[in-house]
């Protein structure tokens, strides 16, 4: 006796096997190029200082996990730290902006100046002023996130349909209730494309400060021990560290990205999913 597949079986077949093929693709890209690099050094013979195959980084990775791994968490900390204190001035201070055209014109124009003025160009003067190395990291991986978190924010506070403000006003609705019930809802989706833009670049500003402060010791990050293997021609530890940072890009997106996906795919356009 055979049973007719019913359609949300098949809704919920079709669903999982576009959820595996989304995760299956690119893992196996990847492991094409692993395979090509492997490939490409055999054939050509080059030297290991200069590029070394998968399993000599994979070594490494091993070997100097005892190294690496805590330069790892401290980077992670740094962008973790900068991302959150990000999000909270970011929306805090676009919250500020929007009250009034005045605020916006007046202020506006100082958080576009931090955002343009290159962070390498500043990182010796909050290398001087700030307390210790891990705080000025700190500043300068939350001075770069900020900046997309504040406009996205901004845009999106301002964007809200004017024939529901004019309802809201109608109601007699406050200031703040208007923004707790619609201003702040309505922009959530700016929100989350500033959070995951803000996300790596929070990441990226921590590894350039770190360069910038050339910090060392027990407490440097991965962008140190990327340096250090550079100056002793250590290349299976520099292009580990690197993997290391690309995985923990990586990750930070897509955190950001559930993230996003969990407030907007019960009702935004950009993250509900259509059958046809």
């Amino acid at each position: 006796m055979s049973f007719a597949e019913t359609p949300p079986t098949k809704a919920f077949l079709v669903r999982h096997r576009d959820t595996a093929l989304r995760i299956a693709i690119p893992l196996l890209v990847v492991l094409a190029l692993v395979l090509l690099w492997q490939v490409l050094v055999t054939l050509t013979g080059v030297p290991q200082y200069i590029l070394p195959g998968p399993p000599a980084v994979a070594v490494a990775l091993v070997k100097d996990w005892g190294t690496l791994a805590p330069a790892l968490w401290v980077t992670t900390k740094i962008t973790l730290a900068a991302l959150g204190l990000a999000l909270v001035g970011g929306v805090g201070i676009a919250v500020f902006l929007v009250q009034s055209k005045w605020i916006e014109t007046a202020f506006y124009p100082i958080a576009v100046i931090l955002q343009v003025t290159p962070i390498v160009a500043i990182a010796p003067l909050i290398l001087i002023y700030a307390p210790t190395t891990q705080v000025a990291l700190l500043i300068c991986a939350f001075l770069v996130a900020f900046f997309p978190i504040l406009s996205n924010m901004v845009q999106g506070l301002k964007s809200v349909d004017h024939n529901l403000l004019n309802l809201f006003d109608l109601y007699g609705a406050s200031r703040w209730q208007t923004l707790l019930y619609l201003k702040l809802p309505a922009s959530l989706p700016y929100f989350m494309t500033g959070l995951r833009i803000g996300g790596g670049l929070s990441l990226i500003a921590a590894v350039v400060a770190e360069f910038a402060a050339g910090s060392a010791g027990a407490g440097s990050g991965l962008a140190f021990r990327l340096l250090e293997a550079q100056y002793r021609l250590n290349i299976p530890r520099l292009f580990a560290a690197l993997i290391l940072l690309s995985l923990l890009g990586v990750v930070i997106f897509a955190i950001t990205s559930f993230i996003a996906w969990l407030g907007l795919h019960r009702w935004h356009e950009s993250s509900i999913r259509r059958e046809n």
